[in-house]
């Protein structure tokens, strides 16, 4: 997920609590991943795949932390097929 993240926003941090942990501020990142549907058989049928929002801290030691993974959407226009990954 951290790979193929794109879309990065950068904000400032404005709370008092965050003072030392996000000191540089948060960045925002688009990024995807995809979960197995399995059949009876326990055989891959598809995939469903999930677009989220990454928030990472940038910290007072100057390195980034993932602190958050939210709005979870289930994407629905794709259906991936296990087949469509091994090509």
């Amino acid at each position: 997920m951290i790979e193929i993240a794109a879309g990065k926003k950068f904000t400032e941090n404005y709370k008092e609590k965050h003072t030392i942990d996000a000191m540089y501020g948060w960045y925002h990142y688009e990024s995807r991943f995809a979960l197995p549907v399995f059949n009876e058989v326990g055989e891959i049928e598809r995939y469903n795949v999930f677009n989220v929002i990454m928030v990472i801290r940038h910290a007072k030691d100057g390195k980034m932390y993932l602190y958050d993974i939210m709005n979870i959407k289930k994407e629905t226009s794709t259906l991936f097929q296990p087949e469509d990954i091994t090509q």
